[in-house]
């Protein structure tokens, strides 16, 4: 595997690269972050391979109270224009669909703790997706969701959110949930986002929350798995 140089966008302290991380120093792909909370600058378009886009508990249309989230719309087209490999996660997957012209607004209800998805029909075809199993658990907040974008495929949904995972152009993928989570950083958004967990049918209590960390292995297994695919192209 030839190493990568990738760019992540952090949102907030506590949403990082999680797992991801791992698999970067595992493969010796070189990390380079532009962290949106702090005094930055957008980096120049051919120092990365791949763009990673974290997620944080602004929403896209936020953005008088966070004015880069324009730049940072405008920065993924072009990274999507020169032909990169973009990768967006919960705001993240956000932002890359709104990059490619969709609209992304508030979803019916909320989606917070651990929740069943299933592939789509599509999902099951792709070669992505070929080491996952058709309906496996993974991790949920988020509050928004989005229109699919023109031309891409609809790879994942839950009940309670019909567009989990997409895939445009074979290079840009868009997860609305964390597969990159780990207890550490599990415990970090509980905390910094206690505040959210109001009982609802999709709202699962911190406790619960904390209680099913098991599940973060095998979710880091099938995200290791997708970036595998997508270094190689196959």
């Amino acid at each position: 595997m030839k190493p990568l140089r990738i760019q992540y966008f952090q949102h907030v302290p506590f949403e990082g690269l999680g797992y991801i991380e791992k698999w970067a120093n595992k493969n010796n792909h070189q990390l380079f972050a532009t962290k949106f909370y702090e005094d930055f600058t957008l980096p120049k378009i051919t120092s990365f391979d791949w763009l990673i886009v974290m997620g944080g508990p602004m929403g896209v249309y936020d953005y008088e109270k966070f004015p880069w989230l324009n730049a940072e719309i405008e920065f993924i087209q072009q990274a999507i224009q020169a032909d990169k490999t973009v990768i967006g996660i919960c705001l993240g997957s956000q932002l890359v669909a709104a990059a490619l012209g969709a609209k992304v607004y508030s979803n019916t209800i909320k989606e917070i703790g651990w929740f069943p998805l299933t592939k789509t029909k599509a999902g099951k075809q792709h070669r992505l997706l070929s080491e996952l199993p058709d309906s496996f658990t993974s991790f949920h907040w988020h509050g928004d969701t989005f229109d699919l974008p023109n031309g891409s495929a609809r790879l994942l949904h839950t009940k309670a959110c019909s567009n989990q995972a997409f895939l445009y152009n074979d290079k840009i993928l868009g997860l609305q949930f964390h597969f990159e989570v780990t207890p550490e950083t599990l415990k970090e958004i509980t905390t910094n986002c206690r505040h959210e967990l109001i009982p609802q049918y999709y709202i699962q209590s911190e406790q619960e929350i904390l209680t099913k960390t098991d599940f973060c292995k095998k979710s880091n297994d099938y995200l290791d798995s997708i970036l595998t695919k997508l270094t190689l192209g196959k």
